[in-house]
């Protein structure tokens, strides 16, 4: 008997409302579909403007869609009414976004442990979690330092975990390393790998980068240009764990690089 997905998109479209200057005809997406199983790490790539960020918005309940459904574990979510939306579906969703948007006012530590006090789950088990995350990520040491005393790879680091720290079932990232420099990101790669490998959650993760796709990804959805749909899915059987670093060394990557190249237009 087949595995059930954790997500199922089926026949997803998103329009956005008519405005000046833009034609009200246009689909961001239309008629995207496609599944996400248990623990799987797929990786969506595709043009600038494709809709990416858009599409993890509906999927994290942030956003409606014009059209399609979404079924988290075979359970229908809310897609189209703003007022039936469950943004992060109860906790089942985490969604680590471009920014980094930790409170400023707040210590490496107070972060991490926002989410669980705001849930009202803070207790001696959670908040030993919380530092050994912190400990995972080599913040330790620095739990007490604000945000602008850290480097931009370690508020990287903090937003992950602080993700991380309620456990939900399933992480959206929207390419949370493009902007740093490529030893952190790497390093960064490397550490959501391990974590990944410790607790095997279902990640979606979105990027422009086809090396960074595929030195991640169980998986990899191509997207069209806006209207976005599949224009390719690749699967990635490069073994685990994978040297970050050396993985372009490796006989598959090539292959794998120059199909996926071939389809981002």
């Amino acid at each position: 008997m087949a595995a059930v997905p954790v997500l199922e998109v089926r026949g997803l479209s998103k329009r956005f409302a008519e405005r000046r200057g833009r034609d009200p005809s246009s689909w961001v997406i239309k008629d995207l579909s496609f599944t996400v199983n248990d623990g799987e790490f797929l990786t969506i790539i595709g043009p600038s403007g494709s809709g990416k960020t858009t599409l993890l918005n509906m999927l994290a309940q942030i956003d409606t869609a014009s059209g399609g459904e979404l079924f988290f574990q075979s359970q229908a979510a809310p897609i189209d009414d703003p007022k039936s939306l469950k943004p992060g579906l109860s906790r089942k969703i985490g969604y680590v976004t471009q920014e980094d948007n930790l409170l400023p006012w707040r210590t490496t530590l107070q972060n991490v442990l926002f989410p669980l006090l705001v849930q009202r789950r803070l207790d001696s088990e959670t908040r030993a979690r919380a530092e050994s995350l912190i400990l995972a990520v080599g913040l330790a040491g620095f739990e007490n330092h604000y945000p602008h005393e850290l480097s931009g790879g370690m508020r990287k680091r903090a937003s992950l975990i602080r993700t991380l720290v309620y456990d939900p079932p399933v992480i959206l990232m929207d390419e949370p390393f493009g902007a740093l420099d490529a030893e952190t990101r790497a390093q960064l790669q490397d550490d959501l790998l391990r974590l990944w490998s410790l607790g095997r959650k279902t990640i979606v993760f979105v990027t422009h980068d086809i090396a960074e796709a595929i030195a991640l990804g169980d998986r990899t959805l191509v997207l069209s240009r806006s209207p976005a749909r599949i224009a390719g899915e690749h699967a990635n059987t490069i073994p685990r764990p994978r040297d970050i670093r050396g993985i372009m060394t490796h006989p598959q990557f090539a292959v794998l690089y120059q199909r996926i190249r071939g389809q981002v237009q």
